[in-house]
């Protein structure tokens, strides 16, 4: 009788082993349509996230978030050069700092250029020899690693409201700036402003590439070349209105500002006597919450999980003209089973608090290694952050 007790006892314990092994080989991700962080496997759900910023942040399990460098009041956007340094540009300081990296660490800051006009942009030419910087004025290039002082290439319109220029090349190897309107809503008298504009590298042949863009003030080029574009929407029209927007840009079309927002809708409150057909407009690929501010954006690497590979990222800088405050944050935006835009989803969540707000994001920068470069321009603060590691 013991040894069946003993074998009966033997043969439940191994029942209940294999229970759990097959449970856990078979157990599958919890979403299937590309548009959850949280698409990961029962191995990845167990690691827990890391952030060693001191702030309150919430980040998906297998990531880590550090501070990458810091005391940089009002950094905004960051490049990296060909010697694997960064270079940052500080508006309110009036200057461009470069961040000098040994070891993936940043052993030093210096603030090369100083005394500028509210510099925002940052570029590296193709041939990776020219820093270009975007002034609210003008465009300037200088030799990379040289005593040079910075030269004019192109003359930006006089700046308003929506002062920051953002630069970068495109896969044409023409030079593309973002220029903002001088307005919340109004007939601009500078055709260039409320546009994304395109030249050559000397700042020759410059021309509209695409009109109705109230504050595209941050745009990237996915892998296929197309170029892709954040949009804020005018103010004082409520809460929930209009749309904040990720456009899609095409040359030669319009995206409604000042007359049209969202799906091309009419903006009945700007000069409501007029007509304009909206229906010739160029609706967003993607609609955010009014007052989020989108700023940065950038495409997940494809070495991160298979749930956020090449998902788009969205820098949302933080509403502050909203009754209840939103953004403050990052979202990915992944395909849909259609293999359209789907929902954008919380990435990393925490600068926006009960307590109020510690940081709110800017720039996203992808390296080459795979990990992902957020700027903060309140906390004054490079965060990088990684996946598995």
């Amino acid at each position: 009788m013991r040894r069946l007790l003993l074998a009966s006892g033997v043969l439940i314990v191994l029942l209940l082993i294999a229970a759990g092994v097959l449970m856990q080989e078979t157990e599958s991700p919890v979403s299937t349509d590309g548009n959850d962080v949280m698409a990961v496997t029962a191995s990845s759900a167990r690691s827990s996230a890391r952030n060693t910023t001191g702030l309150p942040l919430s980040l998906p399990p297998g990531f880590s978030i550090d501070v990458f460098a810091r005391n940089l009041p009002g950094v905004r956007v960051i490049i990296r050069d060909r010697s694997g340094n960064f270079w940052v540009s500080q508006p309110s300081q009036g200057t461009v700092t470069m961040l000098e990296v040994q070891d993936g660490t940043v052993r030093n800051q210096n603030a090369v250029f100083r005394n500028l006009r509210r510099p925002h942009g940052l570029a590296i030419d193709p041939t990776g020899s020219m820093l270009y910087i975007a002034e609210e004025h003008r465009i300037a290039r200088v030799a990379l690693n040289s005593d040079d002082t910075l030269h004019t290439v192109y003359a930006l319109p006089p700046a308003g409201r929506h002062f920051t220029r953002t630069i970068g090349f495109g896969p044409d190897g023409r030079l593309y700036v973002s220029v903002g309107s001088t307005c919340d809503v109004c007939v601009e008298g500078d055709e260039r402003n409320g546009t994304i504009l395109s030249m050559e590298p000397d700042g020759t042949d410059a021309r509209i590439v695409a009109r109705g863009l109230r504050n595209a003030v941050f745009f990237a080029w996915d892998g296929r070349g197309r170029l892709w574009a954040t949009e804020m929407g005018r103010d004082n029209l409520g809460d929930d209105l209009p749309p904040d927007e990720v456009n899609l840009i095409e040359e030669g079309k319009h995206y409604g500002w000042p007359w049209c927002y969202g799906n091309r809708v009419r903006d009945t409150t700007f000069r409501p006597g007029d007509t304009y057909d909206c229906s010739q407009t160029q609706p967003p690929v993607i609609e955010l919450p009014a007052h989020g501010a989108p700023l940065g954006l950038a495409f997940a690497p494809p070495s991160w999980l298979a749930g956020l590979a090449s998902h788009l990222l969205v820098a949302l800088h933080g509403s502050w003209n909203r009754s209840v405050p939103i953004g403050y944050d990052v979202v990915h935006i992944g395909p849909t089973a259609a293999g359209k835009p789907g929902v954008p989803q919380d990435f990393v969540t925490g600068w926006l608090a009960s307590g109020g707000v510690s940081g709110r994001p800017v720039d996203l920068l992808v390296t080459s290694d795979g990990a992902l470069l957020i700027t903060d321009d309140k906390a004054g603060a490079v965060y990088k952050m990684k996946y598995g590691g």
